[in-house]
């Protein structure tokens, strides 16, 4: 299983869709086996073609912070189960996750600020 976590100075971004990076976390056994970085596109993430790159690369996971409801819908029809509220350092994060700890929020992000970026 693959895990994506949009990715700041090693923590969780508060937003998914401006993040600096994705730290992906190839996971067997419930253990992590690697780590690799994927560049977030220019723009906004539910606006990128991000979900259909992540879908090809076999992500099955988003663990995320804040998302609005057009990210999170972009990434559930690329395959890709997403899990907001989450915040912290990426490997406790998901660690988390794999241990059964870390559920989704069920909040969206109620603001777009992607209309005001160039």
């Amino acid at each position: 299983m693959k895990i994506a976590v949009p990715t700041r100075d090693g923590h969780i971004d508060d937003h998914f869709g401006h993040c600096a990076y994705y730290t992906i976390f190839e996971v067997e056994n419930k253990e992590i086996i690697s780590t690799s970085r994927l560049d977030s596109p220019e723009g906004c993430g539910c606006k990128s073609n991000i979900a259909a790159v992540m879908e090809q690369m076999g992500i099955e996971v988003m663990l995320a912070g804040n998302m609005g409801e057009g990210a999170k819908n972009k990434l559930e029809s690329h395959n890709i189960k997403v899990i907001r509220g989450c915040k912290g350092d990426i490997d406790a994060v998901v660690k988390g996750y794999l241990l059964g700890f870390i559920m989704d929020s069920g909040e969206c992000c109620d603001h777009h600020e992607c209309h005001d970026k160039n």
